[in-house]
């Protein structure tokens, strides 16, 4: 397993900003090795990737680029369905859209006014559905369309800034059991799909307001989950083995009913099967 320093390398952006969702370019998206540990990725894969979260989170639809999901009181937008809270109410999850709003501006790319606010504009999903058709969901949703590759960047960015997070929250005694699994999982043939779907599904598993009973279902948890050691070509198999453990305890703690999910989430789960 890779040893020396545990971050794992910056993305490059060099071509991806001028791709369409159906002219990804082979080589614009790679890691800049930092020691020993790195994850290397092209970006015809990561837009391969960015394609199945689309398909994973919003059935691959440009309508489903923008949602408001009923049950929640936030909207969820683009590949990765990244969360936006109105001011008027905030929650426990990790707020996305507004980092990946600034993290496609960093590439020169123009952003929409209704993209740009630091809040979302809508007060609630029924506020949000009368909006579907209006000038700026139109245009909201266009560019989601447009940037696909570049979200999967971001999410890939995420993934690179996954490991130090985790290792950084667990006692030092710990750190190299879940950094040998995470390295495991990334060299497996679909490892690297697995990690960015997931960190982007569940999050890290870091911050405490993201657990039920004191239990947390991000990354961290099922690294820690999992069962080892299994060879590099089946650990996405034990990752997403391990993942479903995890959901399924989720749901055991939850405060309220969250049993309706969990048949699309084992479902999402297989897709990481080698």
């Amino acid at each position: 397993m890779p040893g020396g320093k545990v971050l794992v390398p910056l993305v490059v952006i060099a071509i991806l900003t001028a791709c369409t969702p159906k002219d990804p370019q082979a080589e614009s998206l790679t890691g800049k090795p930092t020691g020993h540990g790195q994850i290397l990725i092209s970006g015809r894969d990561a837009h391969r990737i960015g394609i199945q979260i689309w398909k994973n989170e919003c059935a691959g639809t440009v309508a489903g680029l923008t949602s408001w999901n009923k049950g929640e009181y936030f909207a969820s937008l683009g590949i990765g369905h990244f969360i936006w809270y109105h001011p008027a109410k905030r929650g426990p999850f990790e707020e996305s859209f507004p980092p990946l709003v600034r993290f496609i501006k960093s590439h020169g790319i123009p952003v929409p006014a209704i993209a740009d606010r630091k809040s979302c504009p809508w007060r609630s999903r029924a506020e949000f559905q009368k909006a579907q058709n209006s000038p700026e969901m139109l245009e909201l949703r266009e560019f989601l369309h447009r940037t696909i590759p570049l979200q999967a960047a971001f999410i890939f960015a995420r993934l690179e800034q996954a490991l130090p997070k985790m290792l950084s929250s667990i006692p030092p005694g710990k750190r190299q059991a879940i950094k040998d699994r995470f390295y495991a999982v990334a060299q497996a043939t679909k490892g690297k799909y697995a990690l960015m779907d997931y960190v982007n599904f569940k999050g890290e598993g870091t911050k405490t307001s993201e657990r039920y009973r004191g239990q947390g279902w991000g990354m961290l948890q099922v690294l820690q989950e999992m069962r080892m050691p299994p060879v590099s070509t089946t650990s996405s198999g034990e990752f997403a083995a391990a993942a479903e453990r995890v959901l399924t305890r989720r749901v055991t703690n939850a405060p309220v009913d969250e049993s309706r999910w969990l048949h699309g989430w084992r479902n999402r789960l297989k897709t990481y099967l080698p």
